[in-house]
């Protein structure tokens, strides 16, 4: 669903944020607007629940607007949009990112006990936290080579930590084929981004493990999802699709599959050999 919150007349200092996905959301003040959606009341329950909990990486949400509109907390900072600097490509923006994914992850375990059945996506079994379901440089902000914030909670949903790790690598190490113009590196430097990442998580070779097996899989998801939309009639998923991502994401899950020898010995294998 497309969604189009123009800024209105009484708003001429509203700034439009670009980089995003098919909504437009802009900054007003030191506030974020963006339109209510059908799953908007759990992403404000989860970020209500993570301003209890401490964690301070999230935006706080004040409710709605005149109108209509979610009103979010704006936090400063620099969003890793593509095509990415090198400061984002950097080992501190990696292992930073990767202790935010934990702090969060960690500070959703008691919603994920009860987390309601109001998310955009279905719970993915085993149930552990409350997933972020798109954490990508595009969704952290940056504070020179620190990842300081996650934003864009609307894919949100209750299911395994592999299921963001494996999106994370994806993005990050990143596990992509070499024509893939977001990625960069060659394999065994992607394979050692991402052990490095899984390290800083704190995964256990076991977790590692259950993240790889997940890399596809989920890639694969995010290609169905694609699809799926475009059927419907979703004029941004047809434009994403004629604009290549979809033909990148089925090469790329080819590419992590063609690889998994590689992945295997230097992502979940022991850094000793």
């Amino acid at each position: 669903m497309s969604v189009d919150p123009r800024p209105y007349a009484d708003e001429p200092e509203a700034q439009e944020l670009t980089g995003g996905g098919t909504a437009r959301v802009f900054r007003i003040g030191e506030t974020v607007r963006k339109p209510v959606m059908p799953w908007s009341p759990a992403v404000h329950r989860l970020l209500d629940h993570l301003e209890r909990q401490g964690f301070e990486g999230a935006p706080a949400a004040h409710g709605t607007d005149e109108h209509g509109r979610m009103i979010l907390t704006y936090l400063a900072g620099d969003v890793g949009n593509y095509l990415l600097p090198d400061s984002v490509r950097s080992s501190q923006a990696l292992t930073t990112s990767a202790h935010l994914l934990r702090r969060y992850h960690d500070a959703t375990i008691g919603l994920a006990q009860d987390p309601g059945s109001d998310w955009q996506f279905e719970a993915l079994t085993p149930v552990e936290v409350i997933c972020h379901g798109d954490f990508a440089p595009y969704n952290c902000v940056f504070s020179g080579e620190r990842a300081v914030g996650l934003i864009d909670f609307d894919a949100a949903r209750p299911g395994p930590r592999a299921w963001d790790l494996a999106y994370a690598l994806y993005r990050y190490a990143p596990l992509t084929h070499p024509d893939n113009h977001d990625g960069w590196g060659a394999t065994e430097q992607q394979a050692y981004r991402a052990r490095d990442f899984l390290d800083a998580y704190g995964c256990t070779r076991q977790e590692r493990q259950s993240v790889m097996d997940m890399a596809a899989p989920r890639l694969e998801s995010l290609a169905d999802f694609l699809r799926e939309g475009a059927a419907a009639g979703d004029e941004n998923f047809r434009r994403h699709i004629e604009e290549g991502h979809l033909a990148r994401y089925v090469r790329d899950i080819d590419y992590i599959r063609d690889q998994a020898e590689v992945w295997a010995r230097l992502v979940v294998g022991s850094r000793d050999g």
